[in-house]
């Protein structure tokens, strides 16, 4: 005779520090999933406060809040049981807990026993670790509780199967950078070939701030076989059912949503975070210049795609420098997108502020300042309609630039939201044709024309850089594997060029503590997991 337990999976996007909004979307969804059958509903990592709450937890108000919105969730006659990711506040201990609240009891409460500290991480600086495992009765099926981190380490699986766990049921806030899905699933290998038991492992979507969580929750048999696999960035309530037999737990087949490719992957973070900043911040749409290249082309259909084409407006700010082929490729994408699209010649105010500097500049000749009043007077314009309007600026530098200092501050860098500020150039080139693939929205010119800032006559990219396609593996190499100088030339480069890329990245790190905050889709974007010193006398081109 076999047994089934229904489970519900709530793939939601949680706000962070909306501790009641959260709950009244749990108590929502408790309601869905009965509905739908379910005996359980699962809730992320960190579901009641959403993920990361980071110095919130610190506060008294907060953790009132948390205590009176478990209490309200236990009292409220649920009708499914809920396993639910909160804040567990034990006089001055925090832990990173999941309860399990059934007929207004708690029947048990996990608390995460490996803390993540590294790269986004910083669990330590919060949270207490838990220190044993959690075994539960589910209507006669035995079921290990873990929290995201748990599985990445092969103990607490372990100490779960040894508690007399049949299924493994794991509540995430995992964020999404390349390859993380394709790592997730094949650590759960892992974990359920060294325990034999199969596994739910729920996570998290939306964006916050410069992460974007992709979902991609995943169910997982005891032969290591995905049977059930969720969308991703998008929200997705779905049940599963678990049959127990002869001792045994058998997830029963489900919709196994397929892996994306890259460019996919990545166009669907820069959306989804785009979405949820605007949205979660209450901006009424976004503003943007749009140049005629390639960056702000793909900012532009990333907006676009976001938040719908009557919410993005584009300006088009030419100087004595831009190209009729600018003009006319900007003109173009706009109409082909729909948007607003309006021109502002930034001619009058270059000339003013040079009329005013020129005391200042006599005897001095033209150099990179002339090119950077260029930028900061298309800053000042952009900045004076998003404080009219209420709109906010995106920017459309992308890491190459960022890496370098090869922007402008208080320019091209003036903004509130930097979409691609990860994406290398040619991985921007990648996502453009990716775009222009679901339907042409970027003139072919756009991605074929050399690209240029247009701040100077016969003005290339490549006059103050190395050609991308060296430029852009080198960063790769020492930001994101951390390697010297002598291991990047081992790869082939030529090391006057290394060590001049590298310095050039060391020299401009002012320049990006002081950029807008962007969407991380890299292993290690410049942000909350870069923390290079300002202020520094070391010279990555001297070390081997």
């Amino acid at each position: 005779m076999s047994t089934t337990l229904k489970l519900a999976l709530c793939q939601y996007d949680f706000f962070v520090g909306d501790i009641a909004g959260n709950a009244q979307r749990i108590e929502e969804a408790a309601k869905a999933a009965a509905s739908a059958g379910a005996d359980l509903l699962m809730c992320p990592e960190l579901a009641l406060t959403g993920y990361p709450p980071e110095d919130l937890l610190f506060h008294s108000g907060f953790r009132r809040q948390v205590e009176r919105s478990m209490t309200a969730l236990s009292q409220a006659g649920l009708p499914v049981d809920l396993l639910v990711g909160y804040p567990d506040y034990q006089g001055d201990d925090i832990y990173n807990a999941a309860a399990l609240i059934s007929g207004g009891s708690l029947l048990g409460c996990h608390r995460k026993q490996c803390l993540p500290n590294y790269r986004v991480f910083d669990e330590k600086r919060y949270f207490r670790a838990g220190q044993s495992a959690t075994c539960v009765d589910l209507k006669g099926l035995r079921a290990g509780i873990l929290i995201c981190e748990d599985l990445w380490e092969p103990e607490p699986a372990l100490q779960a199967l040894a508690a007399g766990a049949q299924v493994l049921l794991v509540i995430n806030a995992s964020p999404y950078h390349l390859g993380k899905p394709s790592e997730r699933e094949a650590l759960a290998t892992q974990r359920v070939q060294a325990t034999g038991l199969p596994l739910l492992y729920l996570n998290l979507v939306g964006g916050q701030d410069e992460l974007v969580f992709d979902g991609q929750s995943f169910v997982m048999d005891a032969q290591a076989q995905i049977t059930t696999r969720l969308p991703a960035f998008t929200e997705s309530l779905s049940v599963v059912t678990l049959e127990l037999q002869g001792g045994r737990v058998r997830p029963l087949p489900g919709v196994v949503a397929p892996l994306q490719s890259v460019e996919e992957s990545v166009y669907g973070a820069l959306v989804c975070g785009v979405r949820d900043y605007v949205a979660k911040h209450g901006f009424p749409g976004v503003l943007m210049g749009l140049s005629g290249g390639v960056d702000s082309a793909l900012v532009a259909a990333v907006a676009v795609d976001a938040l719908g084409a009557d919410r993005v407006s584009v300006f088009m700010m030419p100087s004595r420098y831009t190209s009729t082929m600018s003009l006319e490729d900007a003109k173009a994408q706009a109409d082909a997108l729909k948007i607003r699209y309006r021109i502002l010649s930034i001619e009058p105010m270059v000339e003013a502020i040079l009329g005013t500097l020129a005391e200042e500049f006599q005897g001095r000749p033209a150099d990179i300042t002339e090119e950077n009043i260029q930028s900061r007077c298309r800053g000042v314009l952009l900045m004076g309609v998003s404080n009219k309007t209420g709109a906010m600026l995106l920017t459309t530098g992308n890491k190459s630039e960022m890496a370098v200092g090869y922007a402008t501050l208080y320019g091209d860098m003036a903004g509130g939201f930097a979409p691609i500020k990860d994406c290398s150039k040619l991985l921007v080139y990648r996502l453009a044709r990716y775009r222009n693939n679901l339907s042409p929205v970027i003139p072919e010119r756009v991605l074929t024309r050399p690209p240029s800032a247009e701040l100077r006559d016969n003005q290339a990219d490549t006059d103050s850089l190395p050609p991308y396609e060296i430029l852009d593996p080198i960063l790769e190499a020492f930001i994101e594997e951390d390697l010297s100088v002598d291991e990047i030339v081992a790869r082939g480069f030529d090391r006057a060029t290394v060590g001049r890329i590298l310095a050039m990245v060391k020299r401009c790190e002012y320049k990006r503590r002081q950029s807008p905050p962007g969407i991380r889709i890299s292993s290690r974007a410049f942000g909350r997991d870069w923390r290079y010193p300002i202020t520094s006398g070391y010279r990555p081109q001297n070390a081997s």
